[in-house]
């Protein structure tokens, strides 16, 4: 029994890595590779709740200030975009895509009825649901089973993580998650889960879904680890976590992979204390990992094909509190960068501080009608069925 009990604690470790697919052990010498230029989306989620106010800063109104004496940014020490709005100092390499014409802003975003709590809102965001419902898929696993119902193409996402996030679990097909190929197939290659994984047979329902994730895993992981390295980056990028996660996306991107979507994520912005130097120093860490990205992208011709887009599961309150932090808000901004955007600088106004929800911001776009636009207008799919409604198109691609 206490075998049993460490080889399912074991598997279950490994399967985190996993994608339930119709059809997957089929050879991957079969599988019909994309030509370079297929549409890819990179979601980086801004994990914690990051504040949106010192993020793109209203930087000629009195309001902001008056909200936040020692926390907001001056005019004099903000990334000027417009003669109203600056960037937070860290994000320099914003500010350059900005000047390029290769961001896009959009403000207000948010949901009705708000949702306050992390573990909540992030499911909210990561499900697309309204803030009554409960939904156990997430919505690019939901695309996942839209797109690739009964195909062979398992890696059609990828989150660059241990755990796989709720966002990439569909009903039927799931993205896969590793944080680094090479210890994924290091990993995949251990005599240990092999034997185990040959020695199983089927009708141990109990463990059957845990052996079948293993299985599927195993045959992923060297096609993955093979295709990082057919094109791997030559670009320095930062020795940071974020870094090299970017740096394991551009490889990929640059390969052969059949990967549409990659989910990656840089935290934790839950700055309640001493918010200034934690939001410097994430946003110095993003700034310096994306202005590698997005060189290595263009250098490789395939800046126009691939969308970033930043989100976090809500911003914080107008006013500072009393220990140089912010406290958990509601709606928040978006940043979008690519070389394929047809809206570029500030796509919308920002937040109306003179109207607000108890001392919150009050959204103006629905975050769902961005993930119909990128699904529809991006991905292709259909962003109705995957999203269980119509929620408009907005025109930034």
């Amino acid at each position: 029994m206490l075998i049993r009990r460490r080889e399912f604690l074991q598997i279950g470790s490994l399967a985190t890595a996993s994608l339930m697919m119709p059809k997957f052990l089929q050879a991957f010498s079969k599988r019909a590779l994309p030509l370079p230029g297929n549409k890819v989306v990179v979601v980086i989620q801004f994990s914690g709740g990051n504040d949106g106010l010192n993020t793109v800063i209203p930087i000629r109104n009195d309001i902001y200030y008056t909200a936040r004496p020692t926390l907001g940014i001056t005019k004099n020490n903000a990334l000027l975009l417009t003669d109203g709005v600056g960037l937070h100092p860290a994000l320099t390499t914003l500010r350059d895509l900005y000047d390029d014409g290769s961001l896009g802003i959009l403000n207000g975003v948010g949901y009705p009825n708000p949702d306050r709590s992390h573990f909540r809102s992030m499911d909210i965001w990561q499900t697309g649901a309204n803030s009554d419902e409960f939904i156990t898929t997430g919505w690019i696993g939901r695309y996942l089973d839209a797109q690739c119902s009964g195909c062979d193409k398992p890696t059609s996402a990828m989150e660059i993580d241990d755990i796989l996030s709720l966002a990439l679990k569909g009903e039927n097909n799931n993205g896969i998650a590793f944080k680094d190929p090479g210890r994924l197939y290091n990993t995949s290659n251990e005599n240990y889960f092999k034997d185990i994984n040959a020695a199983h047979a089927t009708g141990e329902t109990t463990a059957d879904y845990l052996y079948k994730t293993m299985s599927e895993t195993l045959s992923s992981a060297d096609y993955i680890f093979r295709q990082s390295k057919l094109r791997a980056s030559t670009a320095l990028y930062p020795d940071t976590q974020f870094g090299k996660d970017m740096k394991t996306i551009s490889s990929l991107i640059q390969s052969d992979i059949d990967t549409r979507i990659y989910y990656v994520s840089i935290g934790s912005f839950d700055t309640h204390v001493n918010q200034e130097g934690q939001q410097k120093r994430l946003f110095a860490e993003f700034s310096d990992a994306i202005k590698v990205f997005t060189d290595d992208l263009k250098k490789n011709n395939r800046f126009n094909d691939v969308l970033l887009f930043t989100f976090s599961e809500f911003g914080r309150r107008v006013s500072q509190n009393a220990s140089g932090g912010t406290d958990h808000g509601t709606a928040n901004n978006i940043f979008l960068i690519g070389g394929g955007l047809k809206q570029k600088g500030m796509i919308n106004p920002l937040a109306d501080l003179t109207d607000l929800d108890e001392g919150d911001l009050k959204y103006t776009i629905d975050f769902k009608t961005v993930y119909a636009t990128i699904l529809n207008k991006w991905l292709n799919a259909n962003d109705t069925g995957i999203l269980g409604k119509q929620y408009g198109y907005l025109d930034f691609i």
